[in-house]
Parts: structure tokens; C-alpha cells; sequence
């Protein structure tokens, strides 16, 4: 009955080995093809080439099975032509659609994808030092603020932010130094793990200008013009959709934000009612904003959970946040987790064949010996091994205590 602990891998070139992902206990990996140009599709030969890489080890004879398998895209980029709705993107959109037709081909099972506009997940700071010494991903909004109106000088920014909010971004700005503002640059702009893109700050500002007459609605729009044409074909072939929520769930820069609530799942989950268009329960990103009833959200709409990133965010009074540790912060995480083991009850119950949910810690600290080792922020080893045992503890508590079989 246990969920399917998976890893995110970034390919070969990832400080972390299979090997050191697979004595970590996973056995499923969540990983991409970061090499293809967002746009161009997916060939299943080299779908194929790195799925025998990530589940054969091919250096010894016989070849000898990792005891791994590629469980989870995360993700195939959505073009930003597709995002903005311009003439090309129906070609783009067929590219996407060949793509999920070679991945169900080659047999990988589910799509996490995501819709953000030109940034992907944005944080302010890689290294925020905690108490104990370990380092955490953060979103300091007196940071974004400093970078928004003195920095970028977004036209219109100071309407979006209350006066004293930019006075003490001013003064934050001010205090800074020349590497520290580059710094700050460099971490919202340039790409985090994973992200599609990285811009300079005039492409950047570019990027932004191409949203002007884009709001909410608009946008809304365009996603379900994808959805509706994408889901059907990813029901054929057996490969379920999962979009990410924003992260975080709220406007940056005046862009549009449409996967921040529940009402915005809703919504989407109605465009093609199917398993096959499900989503990502990213506790950390929907658990940001108070008013998300995580638990809630897997007893409502568990039967389309395709997909868990289990991580815990601590909010701060400025609308900030960082990230804690899994069984920390403002998460309920026990909660979350007892609804998630209900919704494979209920699953196995009706012997639906994806009964057991892919799930993984996401964003640890940096912690121990990899404070002194390059390692992609958020996704260190030691970080990520931590918070996958605190959740398989988790797990095992709910499961031995029989609370998972109380309605």
C-alpha cells in the first residue's frame, strides 16, 4: 500500500548518482530530457536511450538492472508561444502532443508539467543560513520587492506593493552591495533546477513586456485551449498529466497566476474529466497561501492525484516564506499524508492499476558534508535523504496505526 518513493534527477551531469539515489531507498526516478531545445519534440529514441540509462547499468557484463524506474517527466516545457497564444502555437502544441505519444510508447506512466509564465519557480535566496546552520531555499518578499522597482524598474511596479513595503525595500536595496545585487539578479532571473529558461535583465524585461495585454482570463484561456487539445491524446496513450501548482501561488511582476488555489484546480480538473488530466498536490507551492486546504484538496479531488512533491514552506508576515523542514513548518504534513493513504484505499479497493502514487521529498536543506559540495540548490543529497526518511517514517507510523482504515 506504500507510495512510490521517487527521486528528481537532473541527468547525468547531477552531483547526485543513481547509485546514491538508489541507497537512498527510491525506486522510481523524476527526471527530463534537459538537453532538448523547449519546442522541439521529443524523439523516443532518446527517450529510450535514457530510460536504459537511468534503469540498466550497461558498464558491466552482463548488463545488471539499477533496480530503478523512470516513473515521472518533470517536466516537457510548455513553449511560451503556447502561453501567449500566438500563431504558432498549434504546430508547438503538436510537437507536445508527439512528444506524450513517444513518452507512453516507451512506457513512462505520468507528466508533471507546469504553466507559469516566463519564470519558473523564483526564489530570492539559494543559501538562507537557518538557525542550526543548514541552508534553505526563500522568498523574501522585501528582497523581490528591492529587485522589482530599484533593480529591474518595472514600469508600473510600485502599484503593485504597499508604501511601506517600498520603503523598506528601498532601504534593503540601498544597504546592498554590488555583488550582492547581482546576486539577487542571478537567482530570479538567471534559472533555478529545471527552469526553461535564463535571461538577462533586458531579456527579461522583454519577457515581461509580451504579457501586457495578458491577464488571468486570458491565460486561463490559453491553458485550456492546450488542455483540450493535449489530454485526449495523453488518455490514448496511457500517460497521465499531472500540472504543477505556481510556486510561489501568487503575482510576480503583473504576470498572470492561474494554478494557485483550489478553485483554479477545480477549474482545470473540469476542461477534460479524466484521470488522465490530473495534477501535482506540491505541498509547499499550494501550502504558501493559507487559505489552500491541503488535506482537503486529496479528499475532494484525490481520485486525479497523479503526483506528490511532499516539502513543508514556513510563511512569514510580509508574505514570504521559506522552506522547513518536511514535518515542520505550516503544512499539515501527517494530515496531507493520511488523506493520500486514503486515496490509495479507496484506489485499491476498486482495482485501479496506479493505485500506488508517486511521491518525493522535495526541497531539502543543504546540510552536513554537503554545505562544502556543489550541489543544486534545494536538491541536495544529504537534504533530500533526511526528509525521505522523516516521510517513509511517516508513512509507516499512519500505515501501523490503522488510522488510514478510519472513514
Amino acid at each position: 500500500m506504500s507510495l512510490e518513493q521517487t527521486w528528481r534527477w537532473y541527468g547525468p551531469s547531477d552531483p547526485v548518482t543513481l547509485q546514491d539515489i538508489r541507497q537512498a531507498g527510491a525506486t522510481g526516478i523524476v527526471t527530463a530530457l534537459h538537453e532538448i531545445p523547449n519546442g522541439e519534440t521529443w524523439s523516443e529514441d532518446a527517450l529510450r536511450e535514457r530510460k536504459r540509462l537511468i534503469e540498466w547499468d550497461d558498464n558491466i557484463t552482463p548488463p545488471k538492472s539499477r533496480g530503478l524506474t523512470w516513473s515521472v517527466i518533470e517536466s516537457i516545457p510548455v513553449h511560451e508561444d503556447i502561453k501567449q497564444a500566438r500563431p504558432n502555437r498549434d504546430k508547438l502544441i503538436e510537437n507536445y502532443i508527439q512528444s506524450i505519444r513517444n513518452v507512453g510508447k516507451v512506457g513512462i506512466p505520468v507528466l508533471c508539467y507546469n504553466f507559469m509564465p516566463v519564470v519558473d519557480w523564483t526564489r530570492t535566496n539559494l543559501k538562507m543560513e537557518l538557525e542550526d546552520g543548514a541552508r534553505a531555499l526563500c522568498f523574501d518578499m522585501t528582497d523581490f520587492v528591492a529587485f522589482d522597482i530599484f533593480m529591474l524598474r518595472r514600469k508600473g511596479a510600485e502599484e503593485s506593493y504597499e508604501g511601506e513595503l517600498i520603503k523598506k525595500a528601498q532601504r534593503r536595496y540601498e544597504s546592498m552591495n554590488r555583488e550582492q545585487r547581482y546576486e539577487l539578479e542571478r537567482t530570479i532571473i538567471a534559472g533555478l533546477p529545471g527552469a526553461e529558461e535564463s535571461y538577462t535583465l533586458e531579456q527579461f524585461q522583454a519577457k515581461l513586456d509580451e504579457y501586457k495585454d495578458i491577464d488571468d482570463t486570458i491565460y486561463r484561456e490559453n491553458l485550456k485551449y492546450f488542455l483540450e487539445r493535449v489530454a485526449p491524446v495523453a488518455e490514448e496513450s496511457g500517460v497521465k498529466l499531472a500540472i504543477h501548482p505556481d510556486d510561489p501561488p501568487f503575482s510576480l511582476f503583473g504576470l498572470p497566476r492561474v494554478v494557485s488555489t483550489e478553485k483554479d484546480l477545480k477549474y482545470l480538473l473540469g476542461v477534460y474529466d479524466s484521470i488522465y488530466n490530473g495534477f501535482t498536490l506540491c505541498t509547499g507551492s499550494y501550502g504558501v497561501r493559507a487559505d489552500n486546504d491541503l488535506v482537503g484538496m486529496v479528499k475532494r479531488h484525490g481520485a486525479k492525484l497523479n503526483f506528490a512533491h511532499l516539502r513543508s514552506t514556513q510563511r512569514d508576515e510580509l508574505n514570504g516564506f521559506h522552506e522547513a523542514s518536511h514535518l515542520q513548518g505550516d503544512v499539515d504534513m501527517y494530515g496531507v499524508m493520511l488523506a493520500i493513504l486514503k486515496e490509495q484505499r479507496k484506489r485499491q479497493a476498486v482495482y485501479r492499476p496506479d493505485h500506488s502514487i508517486p511521491m518525493r521529498a522535495d526541497h531539502g536543506h543543504t546540510i552536513l558534508d554537503d554545505l562544502d559540495k556543489k550541489t543544486n540548490p534545494g536538491y541536495s543529497a544529504i537534504g533530500l535523504l533526511r526528509g525521505m526518511a522523516e516521510l517513509r517514517g511517516l508513512e509507516l507510523g499512519i500505515e501501523r496505526s490503522g488510522a488510514v482504515f478510519n472513514d
